[in-house]
């Protein structure tokens, strides 16, 4: 199964590529798992929409709080059977 591919686009405009492994939402707040590679061994980053409007492009930002990304990666592990994320 192919995995959905997001372009992102960095402060200094430089576009990167992410598969996206999974996405959940939590207290109003959308979470998205990404890795850059699309194998088994790759690492991954948990990011959040940090958008202020609806109707603007969506604003993603690595989630860096320690007792979040816990949560969050709970959250990813129960969801995803074969994931094991390691911090």
């Amino acid at each position: 199964m192919e995995q959905e591919k997001l372009i992102f686009t960095t402060e200094d405009n430089e576009e990167i590529e992410f598969y996206v492994l999974e996405q959940t939402k939590l207290n109003g707040i959308n979470y998205i798992l990404v890795t850059d590679r699309d194998d088994d061994e790759a690492e991954a980053l948990i990011l959040k929409d940090i958008s202020q409007e609806e109707d603007e492009d969506a604003i993603y930002d690595i989630v860096e709080d320690d007792n979040e990304l816990k949560l969050i990666a709970k959250i990813f592990e129960e969801t995803l059977d074969d994931i094991d994320i390691e911090m």
